[in-house]
């Protein structure tokens, strides 16, 4: 074994969403640090390009065709990517979406069950296949789900974003008590303003109160990402369960 502090060498990760943005970056630090890779998401070519990149920098990575608000689709995910690698060991559910945006009082119940899927059942789904396998198995696990400091402050025009990760955040406290004697943690991370296709699908005026509030001055990049996924995987984590881990520059506590 080696006495390298976060090696995750052995070590097999799932990533939904994993083929670009938060997620393409967390894979790249898991990669760094010697893990597999198998990425679900829904395009085939981004799925090829992730994978791609991954492979170029000495790593193994794979990708399945998948849409995490069905579950066929994920159980078929969850399957194919056993025959793969043979185990999994951390699972990362990270696609979601900032839903259907507008005034709170316009939204749809079709509306608010739509971000519901996206943001809340898809990560259900997931965890319930990565949960089930564990104890059939008799092996710890690692989930880990991309929530947001939305959960905490709020958006406006955004409530139906802001509800499912608050609800996401609230999940892992519950599993983690649940699942902790059979070895499975469960935590998430709520990151803040980061350059992300999403994150700078905003008003400027949104991104540059971001930037005001961080206490860098500064927006977050997708390698700020990468050091917390190796964290959680990684045995050095294995007294973390049931947390929120705030990424986002100090946004949350700036006083004005």
């Amino acid at each position: 074994m080696s006495n390298k502090i976060f090696d995750l060498s052995g070590h097999v990760a799932v990533i939904t969403g994993g083929n670009s943005g938060l997620g393409l970056a967390m894979a790249t630090g898991l990669v760094k640090a010697g893990a597999q890779i198998a990425i679900w998401g829904r395009s085939a070519k981004k799925n090829a390009d992730a994978v791609a990149t991954l492979e170029a920098m000495g790593g193994t990575a794979a990708a399945f065709e998948c849409d995490v608000t069905d579950d066929a689709s994920s159980a078929g995910a969850f399957t194919a990517t056993l025959a793969r690698f043979g185990s999994i060991d951390s699972f990362y559910a990270n696609a979601g979406g900032s839903g259907v945006r507008g005034p709170f009082h316009t939204l749809s119940r079709a509306d608010w069950q739509s971000t519901h899927e996206l943001n809340v059942q898809s990560v259900i789904t997931s965890f319930q296949l990565a949960i089930k396998h564990w104890l059939e198995v008799k092996k710890p696990g690692k989930l880990i789900v991309t929530s947001s400091i939305a959960g905490l402050m709020g958006i406006p025009q955004a409530t139906g974003y802001s509800a499912t990760k608050a609800a996401v955040a609230g999940l892992v406290r519950g599993l983690a008590i649940e699942y902790g004697r059979a070895g499975i943690q469960a935590n998430a991370i709520l990151p803040g303003f980061i350059e992300t296709e999403m994150s700078l699908d905003t008003p400027q005026y949104f991104q540059d109160g971001a930037k005001r509030r961080a206490a860098s001055g500064e927006i977050g990049r997708l390698e700020d990402m990468e050091g917390i996924a190796v964290y959680l995987a990684s045995k050095e984590s294995r007294f973390l369960t049931g947390q929120c881990i705030v990424l986002d520059g100090g946004h949350t506590i700036f006083p004005l």
